[in-house]
């Protein structure tokens, strides 16, 4: 693996965190959701961390803040999936306390970097 700088951002390591967590809780969805929900946390989350290491690569100011505002964005639909897996009671309250705390710090994080 590379020993690359975006590896050292602690929103890159939350942002891994996060990847896990998504792969953790999506495990309990019902299978028909293998192509609906589970696809879309996943993706989500996944897009979030990549952009974030992307962004980090640029060489210009202007590159890395795209990708970071791609990264909050892709958030923001991580978190409107998390709502609606919550309406329809796919997740537990415990998942959805973490999957909070994690998301609500990411935000901040990737917020401050703009």
């Amino acid at each position: 693996m590379l020993k690359l700088n975006h590896k050292k951002l602690i929103v890159w390591q939350k942002s891994i965190e996060l990847v896990k967590y998504v792969y953790i809780i999506t495990k309990s969805f019902p299978r028909h959701e293998q192509y609906g929900l589970i696809s879309q946390l996943r993706r989500c989350a996944v897009s979030i961390a990549a952009n974030i290491a992307e962004g980090a690569s640029r060489k210009s100011r202007t590159e890395s803040s795209r990708y970071i505002e791609i990264a909050r964005s892709s958030l923001v639909e991580l978190d409107t999936h998390i709502e609606i897996s919550i309406k329809i009671e796919y997740l537990k309250k415990q998942d959805i306390k973490e999957i909070e705390n994690l998301t609500n710090e990411v935000f901040a994080m990737l917020t401050a970097m703009k």
